[in-house]
């Protein structure tokens, strides 16, 4: 057994193999680093840095749009988990994280802004979840967030701005 059939065992929710057009079976990915199997219910994505991690829903739908693997945002290093909320739901990867809520729908976030909510305590913080995707902003960065934005650029790095009282 794999990394992956491991994995699989323990989600057994994710369903059978399923072929996505490449066949049902485990595979390599194009970069060489990883594989991956798809599940009726979700991925499995496995590299030997990190290991095997389950991705599904709305967040894979968001990270494939991104371009996957293949983006900035590279594999999963989580599997889907829930926030301590018990309302949103988050996977981390290697270049950052995609955050979703039913209110907020699915979000990336990255670098420093990313590193500036985190130590500002994530979606329990005084901005609350992502409302958007990273964008340029005024010389730098800036991503919106249920009560403000974390803005950055590289004179000030990141910086939080409120737009609603946090309770």
């Amino acid at each position: 057994m794999s990394a992956i059939d491991d994995k699989r065992a323990q989600h057994p929710w994710l369903g059978n193999p399923k072929d996505e057009g490449a066949g049902s079976g485990e595979m390599s990915m194009p970069d060489g680093r990883g594989r991956v199997r798809d599940f009726e219910h979700g991925s499995i994505y496995w590299t030997p840095e990190h290991g095997a991690f389950e991705i599904h829903g709305l967040i894979r739908v968001k990270w494939a749009q991104l371009r996957g693997h293949r983006s900035f945002l590279g594999y999963p290093v989580t599997d889907e988990l829930g926030c301590p909320d018990g309302v949103g739901r988050f996977n981390h990867f290697e270049g950052g994280s995609i955050y979703w809520t039913p209110q907020t729908g699915a979000h990336e976030v990255h670098g420093a802004i990313r590193d500036f909510w985190a130590r500002h305590g994530w979606e329990t913080g005084p901005v609350g979840y992502p409302t958007s995707d990273e964008m340029d902003f005024e010389g730098g960065r800036m991503s919106q967030f249920q009560r403000g934005q974390i803005l950055w650029n590289p004179t000030q790095g990141a910086r939080m701005r409120r737009t609603v009282p946090f309770d």
